[in-house]
């Protein structure tokens, strides 16, 4: 079992990949030794390898609790042909710093990590680092390699509290610096193949095309409704090249295996432009 992430290691997709290979390795797809995370270096990378059989799967985040949704992964999950999520994991986010060894906050000239991790310490950071460089990077993990090799130490990282092997005179502070102290980010585990979808689910996630006209969306929450499922979130995205006309991500609490969602989803299908089932799962 191969699963890719967001490299490089040390991230908290590489955390994620990590607990579901766990669930993975332990069932039939094992492969005897042979189970493994590997790292990509983009999004787009993570989907293509699953698409083109490199891997098995791929693990990517799809919201967060104080930045929702992973609009990237999102419009990946909806572009890329035959891929599903058939697995749901949520993880703490407790951000820390990194920084050399006996440096003051106030020497600090650049802070790396990622875009997310960097808006939700905004308040950190323009409180005790107002006049630093925010170094927007691929990964979390990929910033801490980019501070420690600066060895002035006027470069910090923001990485997740697991992150170990520091190089030698960089230490982490001991506090979370996010904003919000109760963060998480839901990961999905994504398959290739409608044969991969679990046989029954907690929740599934949908996409859909409304008119463009007065009430379309109204008439889709309405057809959720009648049949008498919660739905748990909703996003918009812009349709690619139509002006105009937006795309709605939808998760909603209900079983894959149930003639009602079955119903559900064809009803769906019947009274909107388009859609498309993106995934059924259960939190693992």
């Amino acid at each position: 079992m191969k699963i890719a992430f967001l490299g490089p290691e040390g991230s908290y997709s590489h955390l994620a990949a990590q607990s579901f290979l766990k669930t993975e390795s332990a069932g039939e797809n094992s492969r005897n030794g042979w189970d493994e995370c590997v790292p990509f270096r983009n999004f787009p990378e993570v989907f293509s390898a699953v698409e083109n059989g490199r891997v098995d799967s791929a693990v990517v985040p799809i919201e967060n609790s104080l930045q929702g949704g992973v609009l990237q992964n999102l419009d990946l999950l909806q572009l890329t042909p035959d891929v599903y999520a058939v697995k749901e994991l949520v993880v703490k986010i407790d951000h820390r710093l990194v920084y050399k060894e006996g440096v003051k906050l106030s020497e600090i000239g650049r802070v790396y990590s990622h875009r997310q991790a960097l808006d939700q310490c905004a308040t950190f950071l323009n409180k005790q680092m107002p006049f630093a460089s925010l170094r927007d990077v691929e990964s979390t993990a990929f910033g801490l390699l980019r501070a420690m090799e600066d060895e002035s130490g006027k470069s910090v990282a923001i990485v997740g509290a697991h992150t170990e092997n520091l190089r030698k005179g960089f230490v982490m502070g001991t506090e979370c610096i996010s904003d919000e102290k109760n963060n998480y980010t839901h990961f999905l585990l994504i398959k290739k193949g409608e044969k991969a979808l679990p046989k029954n689910s907690q929740r599934v996630f949908f996409s859909a095309v409304c008119p463009h006209k007065p009430g379309s969306l109204i008439e889709l929450l309405q057809i959720i409704a009648n049949y008498g499922v919660n739905m748990t979130k909703i996003e918009s995205r812009p349709e690619k090249n139509k002006v105009g006309e937006y795309r709605f991500f939808i998760e909603a609490d209900c079983d894959i295996a149930q003639k009602e969602t079955q119903e559900m989803l064809k009803a769906v299908a019947l009274h909107t432009l388009e859609s498309k089932l993106l995934g059924a799962y259960s939190q693992v």
